[in-house]
């Protein structure tokens, strides 16, 4: 039997590193729910964006900031909801499993980041590979 002693103490980064390989399926699940809708999103804008940089001339003209605005919106509450759904709280001794606002806000927090980072992706790294600017 090993004492205290003996085992190796983990540095931040491998505790860190085990936390991530190890994370919960269903918070994995929601992450990538929020992490999918906003690459779906982005790849839609992107196109968008692409095609009124080359002269392409759509109906409406230029909505290049209601695009990001409804981007935003919908990736977030599509994170929101799907959290909700996706994300039970501990089972109760009854073993069914409970939801409340507490999962909402986990979608939602965990949507933000997602959003931002994919925008980025888009328009500070691929949009100017694309247009070759």
């Amino acid at each position: 039997m090993k004492t205290p002693e003996t085992y190796r103490r983990r540095g931040p980064v491998e505790v860190r590193w085990r936390q991530f390989r190890n994370a919960p399926r269903p918070v994995v699940r929601a992450v990538l729910a929020s992490l999918v809708v906003a690459t779906v999103l982005g790849v839609a804008y992107l196109a968008y964006d692409v095609a009124l940089s080359r002269g392409a001339r759509l109906p409406g003209g230029d909505l290049r900031v209601l695009f990001v605005t409804a981007y935003v919106a919908v990736v977030l509450v599509a994170g929101t909801v799907i959290t909700y759904l996706v994300v039970p709280q501990p089972s109760r001794a009854g073993g069914r499993p409970a939801r409340n606002a507490w999962s909402a806000a986990l979608g939602l927090f965990a949507a933000v980041p997602i959003a931002y980072l994919v925008m980025v992706v888009v328009v500070q790294i691929l949009r100017p590979l694309i247009l070759g600017a």
